[in-house]
């Protein structure tokens, strides 16, 4: 992506070490174009294309069989499909002068689409898991488990969740089903579609609408992404949910952040087919359970400061943590990064904010290697390019 520069004053340093962070893990995924994507790993999961197959001792991935179903048949060969996820934070506000602390909790959907032998694997949109301290997902038969996020990418408002397959019960497990997947590439205006969602967090509830327009531009926090226009009604608590196409596969996630509310009958939803890859590189993540050992954690060599919507929108930036100075010496020097550069993913994962990234950085030791991908200012334009950095020890301490 590339995007104009206009001059901003940024201030405000920080040294990074720190984070909730992830790592490329084993996991192969075979896209329905039939070709395989490339991973690290021999074995893998396969995001579900199978008609009426089981995986022996896990989760039901059947389908469909058959031509078009009713209304009624999609509802309920789709909803083992989807489950709801509970996002529990803590947020500060200062009242009188005080900073006091609450217990936020907000509601959205996700989907499930795919499983290896130790984690049940779930798609659903960024911003529904975003800041949580703690996410739980609801599965059709009733049962909670905990989740733990692989990874996101803000820019398509997509999250990938891992459930530890040990935690469901063999109840669970017969009750729920991988989704298949549809080729959003195959829709046209005026085809019927079907939306499912824990709509304003009551449950899961089905409705059911057209495909009103294909590939609309739609701009929001300085991204802008071609979606899925439909009049099927997408309310908040749908963010995540399925949008099905008559065979009940799956074509479009929806996302209640792109829909207008002043207008009624104007939803929409990302097509499968744009994000493919990019759930890919989040499924094929392993979630670091333990941060580096204090003196041991990783160092980039940086200070920095955040890009905010506003100022992103304000001066055409990408978002991320905008480098404000690079340690001489230092990984981050030695790879290349100078002052200017917009760092917007650590290690494949999206980086916000400078918290994010201190985050996401304290899981990594001293002596290992990250990829970043970093927007670059070249000839009045941010230019992406991704670059390898080995994390030195922070000499301060």
């Amino acid at each position: 992506m590339k995007k104009g520069i206009k001059t901003i004053a940024l201030a405000m340093a920080f040294g990074v070490t720190a984070s909730a962070s992830f790592q490329g893990s084993n996991l192969l995924i075979e896209q329905w174009t039939g070709k395989e994507a490339q991973a690290e790993a021999a074995e893998g999961v396969q995001l579900n294309q199978t008609l009426g197959q089981n995986i022996e001792g896990g989760v039901n991935t059947g389908s469909f069989t058959g031509g078009t179903k009713d209304i009624s048949a999609i509802a309920s060969q789709a909803m083992p499909s989807v489950v709801s996820i509970t996002n529990k934070s803590v947020q500060e506000m200062r009242l009188f002068g005080q900073s006091q602390a609450f217990e936020s909790e907000s509601r959205g959907t996700g989907i499930i689409i795919g499983q290896t032998d130790t984690e049940l694997l779930l798609v659903t949109n960024h911003h529904v898991v975003n800041g949580a301290d703690e996410i739980s997902v609801g599965f059709v038969d009733g049962e909670i488990a905990e989740a733990k996020r692989k990874g996101s990418d803000t820019g398509r408002d997509l999250a990938v969740l891992s459930v530890k397959m040990e935690e469901l019960s063999d109840k669970t497990k017969g009750a729920i089903r991988v989704i298949e997947l549809g080729k959003s590439s195959e829709l046209q205006v005026g085809e019927q579609v079907v939306a499912i969602g824990n709509a304003l967090g009551y449950g899961q509830s089905v409705t059911t609408g057209i495909v009103s327009a294909l590939n609309r531009e739609v701009i929001i926090e300085n991204n802008t992404n071609t979606l899925i226009q439909t009049d099927a009604a997408i309310n908040p608590g749908n963010s995540g949910g399925a949008l099905l196409n008559m065979d009940g596969q799956l074509v479009g996630i929806n996302s209640a952040k792109y829909s207008d509310t002043n207008v009624e009958g104007m939803g929409y939803a990302i097509p499968v087919d744009d994000v493919v890859d990019i759930i890919e590189g989040l499924m094929n993540r392993t979630i670091r359970e333990e941060k580096a050992p204090e003196g041991e954690q990783g160092f980039l060599g940086i200070t920095g400061q955040d890009v905010t919507s506003d100022v992103s929108d304000a001066y055409d930036m990408p978002k991320g943590v905008y480098i404000t100075s690079v340690e001489e010496g230092s990984g981050a020097a030695a790879a290349g990064l100078k002052k200017g550069d917009i760092i917007t993913r650590f290690d494949g994962s999206s980086v916000g904010t400078l918290a994010e990234l201190k985050e996401q950085l304290s899981y990594y030791k001293t002596g290992e290697q990250v990829k970043l991908t970093v927007s670059m200012a070249a000839e009045g334009e941010y230019q992406e390019q991704v670059v390898t950095v080995l994390l030195g020890k922070n000499q301060e301490k």
